[in-house]
């Protein structure tokens, strides 16, 4: 397997990893580096020193490290970020909106002549009309403006936070796309069905749920089903639950009813007529 330098680059702390191919540059952590995008070269933060990695795919490569210019630049947006803030919340309450403003992007040079332009990121309950609004605010901010509404989930991926788990959450740091998540994934679990404990910071299904899901599925095809009399090392009993992660199932013993937790190999059927044969 073909092996790549590869370095990971951060635009916010703690916020989103972006992989890049260092090329000749090898910038330490906590360097400020270059970085393409769409709108053009951006400053951002090293937080993963370049090493060698198998399978790297096809990286984009990093411009450079980051000048006085570079860096003077990049504290002029994040000013005229600042002012936009202020400018769309003061004129939010104003108008009377029910919004929430999520996030700025902004722009000093878009090309083709068009000036700077700012871009606010918002939550609502509903559809606004905010044409009013994008008037006062580009009288304000002397810029072109653009507003972009944002779902619960994508409004959480670009705010970040701390997930129930402890770590940051999954959206804002490594999915890249929302996979589809049901409540019959909670209920393959066996979890409580409570919405505060199966719900994330966006107030929707825990994208984790799809993680472990597939290893419920696959241990419920072949394990013994709840109420399946079965013989175990023990004695024989009756399966009356299942530990998914041990990879085990609780059977109560006819003997006395106490409960044990057998791997599910010494009681499925197929595999112990495999080891009475060969063994």
């Amino acid at each position: 397997m073909p092996m790549a330098m590869l370095c990971a680059v951060s635009f916010n702390r703690y916020g989103r990893l972006y992989y890049f191919d260092p090329g000749e540059f090898r910038p330490n952590v906590g360097d400020k580096v270059l970085v393409p995008t769409d709108d053009g070269p951006e400053v951002a933060e090293c937080v993963w020193a370049p090493q060698w990695v198998d399978d790297a795919g096809d990286p984009p490569r990093l411009l450079g490290i980051a000048a006085d210019e570079d860096l003077k630049r990049d504290e002029l947006l994040r000013k005229r970020k600042a002012e936009a803030k202020v400018a769309a919340k003061k004129l939010i309450r104003e108008h009377d909106l029910p919004m929430k403003v999520v996030a700025i992007d902004h722009v000093l040079d878009t090309g083709a002549g068009q000036g700077p332009r700012t871009t606010i990121y918002f939550t609502a309950p509903h559809r606004v009309d905010f044409r009013s609004l994008v008037r006062d605010l580009g009288a304000t901010l002397h810029c072109r403006v653009e507003l972009r509404q944002l779902s619960a989930r994508d409004s959480a991926r670009v705010q970040g936070g701390i997930g129930s788990c402890g770590r940051d959450l999954c959206c804002a740091t490594f999915l890249t796309d929302f996979e589809p998540v049901t409540i019959r994934m909670a209920k393959d679990q066996d979890l409580p069905l409570n919405p505060l404990r199966i719900s994330g910071a966006c107030g929707r299904l825990m994208c984790c749920l799809k993680y472990e899901h597939p290893l419920y599925q696959s241990f419920q095809a072949a394990a013994p089903a709840v109420g399946t009399r079965v013989s175990t090392p023990e004695g024989d009993g009756r399966v009356v639950g299942h530990s998914v992660p041990r990879d085990a199932v609780i059977v109560r013993m006819d003997a006395d009813g106490s409960r044990c937790a057998c791997s599910r190999a010494s009681v499925c059927g197929p595999r112990k007529a495999h080891d009475e044969k060969y063994n």
